[in-house]
């Protein structure tokens, strides 16, 4: 658990020229998300499912310079189309992350909210916690920074994607 935290986050808003169908398309294919990261290398369904859905699993590998390689196992726990696309990392009671898209339509296409929130379960930031309990609100504020831009360039991947078609 974070000590002396509950569940920070961070979040990205943008306006998406694109049918909210389109747009959904997008942020519930989570075979593009590698494109648009530097961090998340790849992504595959986990063994017994091929897309989307409530409940589904999916691995992602992940690499950053401060903490190595490692691979996460996901699940989808809210699959509302095309409203709401959600997936926890790690166990869906106690997450080391919980990602979330929201979609509505707008008159200028559709609006996209893209979320992220840290714990309640362990994770790389738990980990730092646990070594340095002292910079607690230093590790989690620059993590939830990375998030912040790789969340950005999702939502700029995903916007240029639904606009262009490329």
């Amino acid at each position: 658990m974070l000590t002396a935290m509950t569940e920070p986050g961070v979040e990205v808003y943008t306006v998406v020229a694109a049918p909210v169908n389109r747009v959904w398309d997008l942020v519930s294919d989570i075979t593009l998300m590698p494109g648009f990261s530097t961090e998340l290398q790849s992504v595959a369904w986990a063994d017994g499912f091929d897309g989307p859905g409530l409940g589904a699993e999916f691995l992602g590998c992940n690499r950053h310079p401060a903490i190595g390689d490692w691979t996460t196992r996901s699940r989808v726990v809210e699959f509302d189309p095309p409203r709401v696309f959600a997936w926890a990392v790690g166990d869906p009671a106690a997450p080391a992350a919980l990602w979330r898209f929201e979609l509505a339509p707008a008159t200028d296409g559709t609006r996209l909210r893209y979320t992220a929130r840290i714990g309640p379960g362990k994770s790389g930031v738990t980990m730092l916690i646990d070594r340095e309990p002292d910079r607690a609100e230093e590790i989690v504020s620059r993590r939830l920074r990375q998030f912040l831009a790789g969340m950005e360039a999702t939502v700029a991947g995903i916007k240029k994607l639904a606009e262009t078609g490329r």
